[in-house]
């Protein structure tokens, strides 16, 4: 985990070794004010001139230290920037690459805060940490140095001060890591009921609930109130007993150097000068107090980070993949069972089912037999438990991921539209399209025209999830990316739900002329939008009931022909 971490610098080396050279010159300037306060109170220069220049000099020194300061201050948060938007990119990344089902699994917030406030803890930590121990290393290393030479008994005062210090943070170090683990899990927890509760405002005011989510945010954000309480105990608790430790050995300092002047075994100046790289001593103990917050918060994030990086999807194209093909079609069930593992019940059991190229088929019958399985199996967003499906008489697993998909299209029952205009939101379908194959495929859609009346036109911006379009708008703009995606295999899972039935017809026009030498798999409810395919399945509880096309169906009086009048007799 640790080589990962580091592996982030290693495009930045220049920088960073820049940010820890300047870091090196601001340590050494800052020891060497105690030494010219030394000479100058021994009485060993009594030359006002050379008082002065020993000033003069100082303050070159300090000017410098500025612009270091400044390059320090600067360059090293831009390293951390940085790292922080490699490693969001490569999570990013790793999020596009990762299952369908590993998501299903996962609150959005709780992705969303990986990807925001973990990553920006990490870039303070980034930077900050080694800095504050480069820093502290040098100084103490240089302090403890020359004030072995001024005094080797206080010094040994000292010594025994830093290394209760050192054990100290050691023991209490678990215990802080624990706290902000716990706090970064309260923290997504957070997250995803923000990100839920607004997400669903239109359904918390349809059933009056506000005060419903209310109570239920104050219930986790409370939680996550004690969780950070406890974080600050016991950083409070670790500072404090820093500034304590800190405290006594200044007083026990104080009061043998005091003796030791008065015993004229310790000159007075050597005690100021004493004193003064104390505090270059011990002040970097307590900044590491404060470090060590940056560093248990930084590191909690990258656990979070590194845990989403190794996960390895399940789903992925082999090494002697198939990577080119010209696709005609033809799809094929082989003795396929599958479940999603939330039981032992399987939802496909040796099911078997051939699609010709070209050929337009419908999958019905009640929820829960497969439908929309059967359709998430086909493009791999799961992989089957035993049998094959193939694809032109080759397993879909033996195809390169990206050209699988590439050749399917799928409306699914819930569009999804992003944030974004129209044009963005179609373009989905083929990025790189041009502006008159978009219009053509909304009109094609039959989702032009209204997108012509709007203000914006094709630049119209749909809101937060399509919020501004009704439910048909949006599934028209999914069937427009189709359209514009032209693929040889067309999903369509309940694509017609929204639709009223005069919009339903002009639709349904525009797939016969989309499914033309394209193999067609509908899934529908509503049985009219299904009439005019070649091959009608329907599905029970343990598979195929029948199969064949909507006139044939119909006179076999069956379970079909039951659906269909009743549904026909309610209209």
């Amino acid at each position: 985990m640790f080589k990962m971490f580091c592996s982030y610098y290693k495009s930045y080396k220049k920088l960073f070794f820049i940010d820890i050279f300047c870091v090196l010159l601001m340590s050494a300037i800052d020891l060497i004010f105690p030494m010219a306060t030394r000479k100058i109170l021994s009485g060993e220069i009594t030359q006002t001139k050379t008082i002065i220049t020993i000033g003069v000099v100082l303050l070159v020194f300090y000017v410098i230290r500025f612009f270091l300061s400044f390059i320090i201050g600067y360059w090293g948060h831009v390293l951390g920037i940085r790292i922080e938007t490699d490693m969001r990119r490569d999570l990013f990344k790793k999020f596009q690459e990762m299952d369908y089902q590993y998501f299903e699994t996962k609150k959005s917030g709780e992705l969303l805060t990986n990807l925001t406030s973990h990553l920006h803890d990490l870039s303070e930590m980034s930077h900050h940490v080694p800095e504050d121990l480069f820093v502290s290393v040098i100084m103490i290393i240089g302090s403890f140095t020359i004030l072995m030479f001024i005094n080797p008994i206080l010094t040994s005062i000292v010594f025994i001060a830093i290394v209760v210090l050192i054990v100290f943070a050691i023991i209490r170090r678990k215990k802080m890591r624990a706290s902000f683990r716990q706090v970064r899990a309260e923290q997504a927890e957070l997250s995803s009921q923000i990100e839920s509760s607004l997400s669903g405002i239109s359904l918390t005011k349809a059933y009056n609930n506000e005060e419903y989510e209310i109570e239920h945010f104050e219930t986790i954000n409370q939680s996550y109130q004690s969780s950070r309480r406890k974080s600050f105990k016991e950083l409070g608790l670790f500072g404090s007993t820093i500034n304590l430790l800190t405290n006594i050995t200044n007083l026990v300092l104080l009061v043998v150097g005091s003796i030791m002047v008065i015993n004229k075994s310790l000159p007075f100046e050597d005690l100021v000068a004493f004193f003064l790289y104390i505090n270059f001593l011990i002040s970097p103990i307590t900044k590491l107090s404060m470090t060590m917050e940056m560093l248990q918060q930084g590191w909690s994030g990258f656990e979070r980070f590194y845990k989403v990086m190794m996960t390895k999807p399940t789903i992925t194209s082999h090494e002697n993949c198939v990577e080119n093909h010209d696709f005609i079609g033809k799809i094929e069930f082989k003795n396929v069972t599958f479940n999603y593992g939330t039981d032992d019940k399987d939802v496909l059991n040796n099911f078997s089912l051939t699609v010709n190229p070209g050929q337009k088929i419908a999958l019905v019958g009640e929820t829960g037999v497969g439908k929309t399985t059967i359709s998430k199996l086909i493009p791999r967003f799961y992989d089957v438990l035993e049998g094959k499906i193939l694809i032109d008489d080759v397993d879909v697993k033996d195809y390169n991921l990206s050209l699988l998909r590439d050749n399917i299209g799928h409306v699914q029952q819930d569009v999804f539209i992003f944030w974004g205009t129209i044009k963005e939101n179609i373009l989905y379908g083929k990025p790189n399209a041009t502006d008159d194959e978009v219009i053509e495929a909304a009109k094609k859609a039959n989702i032009h025209d209204f997108i012509m009346t709007l203000p914006q036109k094709y630049d119209t911006l749909t809101g937060e999830r399509g919020v501004k379009l009704s439910g048909g708008q949006k599934q028209r703009i999914s069937i427009a990316r189709i359209f514009l995606k032209n693929p040889k295999i067309i999903i369509l899972d309940e694509a017609t739900s929204s639709l009223d039935n005069v919009t339903e017809k002009l639709i349904q026009d525009s797939f016969n002329e989309l499914s033309v030498n394209k193999t067609t798999i509908m899934i529908a409810h509503r049985l009219t939008t299904i009439q005019n395919c070649d091959n009608i399945i329907v599905l029970g509880k343990s598979g195929i009931l029948e199969m064949g096309n909507h006139s044939e169906l119909l006179n076999k009086n069956g379970y079909y022909a039951k659906i269909y009048n009743s549904s026909f007799n309610q209209n």
